[in-house]
């Protein structure tokens, strides 16, 4: 890793105690280095891998597609049905192909529209069984069918409905961190995917924050766990309210907090950082809280492919705050050979 301008070691900020360490990183910047934490540098958090099956690749797919599309591609799918359900007769059962586009339109769209799609598939396996020739005892025997089909049907529906929205709902509940209510680990890294795809098709710069809280052992010794988990609810509202609505902030850890700032430079990653950093510490001070902020940050200007790389910068920086001295911030641009100086008061 080249260093090619790096200002003077611990220069103070606004706030006593509290010093910025800036350094800057070439272009072709060296991941092997990137990945080599400080001496005595606890090893970086380690973070799963999202691996997409076949089936999840298909149902992303699906849900990008409009609304129209689907219902169009389902009803391709009945007449289809409906057409072999008239060329084979009554004598081969065809009756689980007419659940293909109800379950497709029911997942992947509305309730409502399933329950249409279900009694256009009655419909349709009505008029395909008196077109076939087929024959029964009784003329209402037909009709029978079609309302106990229709029955079938809006049960299935019902079921897949209620299913979607138990996953959906457990899916929300998954991301967020219970204690504090910003996103966990599983949303920052989901979000920071996403914006690393953005970052690396628009050209834009990334920057992420990693803040670890100092001494908060102490708060759960001194004063038991539920100050320590107010303190933590403190600390994620405070950060929450100072931040952009483009912006987003994760508890990654028992008392560590990560940010993603989107579209974000060093200067505007600065000022956003030293806000959340005095405002969270003015909070602590006026609690009687020993508590400080080290902070690892690191902007982006051609973010690598993976979360897991820009995430060990991040936590690298952080544990160099930390071993530091505490109360630190360390800042690094990577991915560019020049950039016009910050000045740090």
């Amino acid at each position: 890793m080249s260093i090619l301008r790096q200002s003077s070691s611990h220069q103070k900020s606004e706030n006593p105690g509290t010093y910025f360490d800036i350094r800057y990183r070439e272009s072709d910047w060296d991941q092997t280095n990137a990945r080599k934490a400080p001496e005595q540098t606890p090893p970086p958090r380690e973070r799963e891998s999202r691996v997409d099956s076949l089936p999840q690749l298909i149902a992303e797919y699906l849900h990008k597609l409009p609304r129209s599309v689907l219902i169009a591609i389902a009803f391709v799918i009945l007449a289809s049905v409906g057409i072999l359900n008239h060329l084979t007769g009554p004598d081969l059962s065809t009756w689980i192909f007419y659940l293909i586009p109800i379950f497709l339109v029911t997942w992947f769209t509305e309730r409502w529209i399933g329950i249409l799609m279900s009694i256009v598939s009655a419909l349709t396996w009505l008029i395909a069984d008196y077109t076939s020739g087929a024959t029964y005892l009784d003329h209402a025997i037909p009709y029978w069918n079609c309302i106990a089909r229709l029955g079938s049907f809006l049960i299935l529906t019902s079921i897949l409905s209620a299913l979607k929205s138990a996953l959906e709902k457990e899916k929300e509940l998954s991301r967020i961190d219970f204690l504090t209510g910003v996103g966990n680990s599983r949303y920052f890294i989901e979000i920071a995917n996403m914006e690393i795809n953005r970052a690396l098709r628009y050209r834009h710069p990334l920057t992420v924050v990693n803040i670890d809280l100092d001494n908060f052992k102490t708060i759960n010794d001194r004063y038991g766990h539920s100050t320590g988990d107010n303190l933590l609810r403190l600390v994620a509202n405070t950060i929450k309210n100072n931040i952009r609505l483009t912006d987003t902030v994760a508890r990654v850890g028992g008392d560590e907090f990560s940010i993603l700032l989107p579209e974000t430079g060093p200067d505007l990653a600065e000022a956003i950082t030293r806000k959340v950093q005095k405002i969270n510490l003015e909070i602590m001070q006026k609690n009687g809280w020993p508590v400080t902020f080290s902070i690892g940050v690191v902007t982006f200007i051609n973010p690598p492919s993976t979360v897991d790389e820009i995430l060990k910068v991040s936590d690298n920086l952080m544990y160099g705050a930390k071993n530091n001295g505490k109360n630190t911030i360390k800042y690094e641009v990577a991915g560019i050979k020049e950039w016009p100086p910050i000045t740090v008061a």
